[in-house]
């Protein structure tokens, strides 16, 4: 009786360790399928939700600044078209690595020049650009008139006499496909947190 107490003792310490082991086998899975959801979770929202972008020079001085970080978001384009002064990144056509930080300055439809100092939108003065404090020096290829084609935008930095932007040959008009998204919220420096414009 002793003895078969004995085995009856060993058959079930057996299958605690059997148990165990199937256990731990078990939350080794799951903790790979745990990580696996959320390197895919990060990669979708990367891909289509939002990104995080830092400024790098002054082109858009004063409202960015050389190393403010911003989170770029990528949904409200899938809702509304891109508007007037939206700021938005973007990837250059020949380059796709290297990407801009611009405003939207002229829209796809429109003839956009730079000359005297200012811009013109289809032959007429934009007054409601408040953006840019000082005289443009140079129009550089927008001093002849540019007309727009379908999904294309005119960009340009704040600081506009130092910003190489849709006035160069190397940027040009920007296709809507190469917007990486609109930058909506700057979280650094902490005494600029907040959104912008």
């Amino acid at each position: 009786m002793a003895e078969d107490d004995k085995i009856m003792s060993t058959g079930s310490g057996s299958e605690k360790k059997e148990t165990g082991g199937k256990s731990k086998l078990r939350e080794t899975i799951e903790y790979i399928l745990y990580l696996a959801a959320v390197v895919i979770g990060c990669l979708l929202f990367i891909r289509f939700v939002a990104v995080r972008s830092v400024v790098n020079g002054h082109s858009m001085a004063p409202t960015l600044s050389d190393k403010d970080n911003l989170v770029v978001e990528k949904v409200t384009y899938y809702f509304r078209e891109p508007e007037r002064f939206d700021i938005v990144v973007f990837r250059l056509k020949n380059d796709k690595k290297t990407h801009y930080i611009k405003r939207i300055i002229g829209l796809p439809g429109e003839t956009v020049q730079v000359t005297g100092g200012y811009v013109y939108i289809n032959g007429e003065k934009l007054e409601d650009d408040t953006f840019c404090r000082d005289l443009i020096e140079f129009g550089y290829t927008a001093e002849a008139p540019i007309t727009l084609g379908e999904d294309e935008y005119f960009c340009m930095g704040d600081n506009r006499n130092h910003s190489k932007d849709s006035r160069s040959i190397d940027v040009g008009p920007v296709n809507r496909s190469q917007f990486v998204g609109h930058a909506w919220f700057r979280f650094w420096p902490l005494n600029k947190i907040g959104t912008v414009h």
